[in-house]
């Protein structure tokens, strides 16, 4: 089995800031839509906080990248494309290995930027976009899924299956340390050197269970093979999100 730690939404790069918690929930601000999008900022309810955390650049009016995309039923649609993909394929996810969404997000203006979990997504199935036909695809398109409105790349896929957004946003869902920059994470005590994608370098793998997490990247991958240590925090992330 595999964890994903999988990076989406705002940040300074992307949006141009954190995406906001409100009344103690957090709310990922979709990135801005790049190549297929049905879908603005003000289709989501999101077009005051994207303002806000732009600075004015983006508003309800603009496209945005809606992706993951939560339905009330409780299923997640997930895309990914290019060498994000590539990555997540030579790693070996699939059927069964758990999404777990995480973004830059802050309370308020004044708040501390951090790196929070928001989401989850257990794969039960998996969609390459190349390869499907298209009833198939038509089902994500309806969706409005942008990955399935117009081809990313060769090898677009995408991950269906159970996951929700966060209810709250409690110190459990919460990686980077307090008071600390965005990407020193408190980490689990089952993840170690070695045991994560993207971090290999020992100088990231700090004393006091801190581990200082790669600048860029989207898709983190732990192999948890058959250990029960991180099944138990898994299961005490999901529970969490409720």
């Amino acid at each position: 089995m595999r964890i994903i730690f999988s990076r989406k939404g705002f940040d300074s790069a992307a949006g141009g800031g954190p995406s906001p918690i409100v009344d103690g929930k957090p709310l990922s601000l979709p990135i801005p839509a790049g190549v297929a999008s049905g879908t603005t900022y003000g289709d989501l309810g999101l077009g005051e906080h994207a303002a806000t955390a732009s600075r004015g650049k983006l508003g309800a009016e603009d496209l945005c990248h809606h992706d993951p995309i939560f339905l009330a039923d409780g299923t997640c649609i997930f895309g990914q494309v290019g060498a994000a993909q590539t990555h997540l394929a030579n790693q070996g996810v699939a059927l069964g290995d758990v999404f777990l969404f995480f973004g830059l997000f802050r309370e308020e203006e004044t708040g501390e930027p951090h790196h929070r979990i928001f989401g989850f997504l257990e794969v039960e199935r998996m969609v390459h976009l190349t390869e499907c036909d298209e009833l198939e695809r038509r089902e994500f398109s309806d969706r409005q899924h942008p990955h399935a409105l117009e081809m990313h790349g060769s090898n677009d896929c995408l991950y269906v299956g159970p996951g929700a957004m966060a209810k709250s946003a409690s110190d459990t869902l919460r990686l980077t340390v307090t008071g600390g920059p965005p990407s020193l994470w408190e980490r689990p005590e089952w993840l170690r050197k070695g045991g994560l994608s993207y971090h290999d370098r020992d100088d990231r793998w700090l004393r006091g269970g801190r581990l200082k997490s790669v600048a860029r990247g989207q898709e983190f991958v732990a192999d948890i093979g058959r250990r029960q240590a991180p099944r138990r925090w898994l299961a005490q992330i999901l529970s969490e999100m409720g």
